[in-house]
């Protein structure tokens, strides 16, 4: 009777498991998927703020241009004001000189209008250097203006090449990253592909057992196949599965290209029941020597031991919570599953 118990409950596939790894598979790409983008938005972060410090400070010293030469403009403005002035009373006093020249020509040598001529003539040489010096500042004024032109038109030149460069820089990351995730989806589908080939040969290989089913992406194993209760040494039984699967990996390893990071990852777990052994404390052991057990193995048979990966999972991921014998026994298994490293 317990016999076809067994037989019952084992006739019925839970889903579940594999839909939760199927979920889990592509939560885990998503994940890499966004690592990526934010990695490639770091060093855009990085570059852009390189850009943006020097554009302040390229703005604070056009400021700064800009405001001395609105101090330049204002001197020269005043200075023109004070040349105007100049030159009209220059052309006031060459007025005075002109009617005093008439008047001492009237005098025809008179004493006082040859003195007043001559103090005029003074006056007037006066104003003339006075004009020449103002002349003379607005000239180095009008030059500083043309050397400040020149700075304000090559740091124009200066941001107009940075923010090209910035520009060309933001496509070159969005080009890289589209290139990124073209590469992740196609090797995403040649690790589908070849998983779909080795799970069809592991079939075949292992025939239709009871004791060994396929669940979602992996296969399940009872724990009964390889290890007595309590134990983690293989049976013979065991190792003759192994020898089998040992052989599909080695054909495996040829066929993928080497860019393509797979892995075999050999998932312990055993009931809900706890365990206290002189070997074992706990089912965290016991699972992850079981899972280590099938590893080494492997890798003695020749399976490249960058190519498995061992984890213990205990009680804590059931395939049936039921707290009977048959949901004990199903839930005491290796499972194999082809996965990206």
């Amino acid at each position: 009777m317990a016999l076809a118990r067994a037989r019952r409950s084992e006739s019925g596939f839970n889903y579940w498991p594999g839909f939760v790894d199927a979920l889990s598979t592509l939560v885990l790409s998503i994940v890499f998927l966004l690592s990526v983008f934010l990695v490639v938005q770091f060093f855009l972060s990085q570059e852009v703020t390189g850009k943006d410090k020097a554009l302040e400070q390229l703005n604070a010293k056009i400021a700064q241009l800009n405001d001395l030469l609105s101090l330049e403009k204002l001197g020269k403005l005043t200075l023109d004001d004070q040349l105007a002035q100049l030159r009209a009373g220059l052309a006031a006093a060459e007025g005075e000189r002109d009617r005093i020249k008439g008047l001492y020509d009237g005098l025809s040598g008179a004493g006082d209008a040859q003195g007043r001529a001559n103090e005029l003539n003074k006056a007037l040489e006066s104003e003339k250097a006075v004009t020449s010096r103002a002349l003379a500042q607005i000239e180095v004024l009008n030059q500083q203006i043309s050397a400040l032109r020149r700075q304000l038109a090559a740091l124009e030149e200066a941001l107009e090449a940075s923010e090209k460069r910035d520009k060309e820089s933001q496509g070159r990351i969005a080009d890289l990253g589209q290139r990124l995730n073209v590469a992740l989806a196609q090797r995403v589908q040649e690790l589908s592909r070849y998983r779909s080939e080795f799970f069809g040969r592991l079939r075949a290989i292992l025939g239709n057992r009871p004791d060994i089913r396929i669940v979602g992406d992996r296969f399940v194993f009872q724990s009964e196949v390889f290890f007595d209760t309590g134990q983690a040494v293989l049976l013979p039984e065991g190792r003759s599965e192994l020898d089998k699967l040992a052989t599909a990996l080695i054909d495996l390893d040829k066929q993928i290209p080497s860019e393509i990071g797979w892995v075999l990852r050999v998932d312990g777990h055993t009931d809900m029941r706890p365990i206290n052994s002189p070997l074992f404390k706990s089912n965290w052991e016991l699972s992850s020597a079981r899972a280590i057990s099938v590893v080494q193995y492997l890798v003695f048979l020749g399976v490249p031991a960058q190519r498995l990966v061992a984890a213990g999972f205990a009680e804590f991921q059931p395939l049936d919570s039921a707290p009977n014998e048959d949901a004990y026994k199903r839930n005491r298994r290796i499972e194999l599953k082809l996965t990206e490293r």
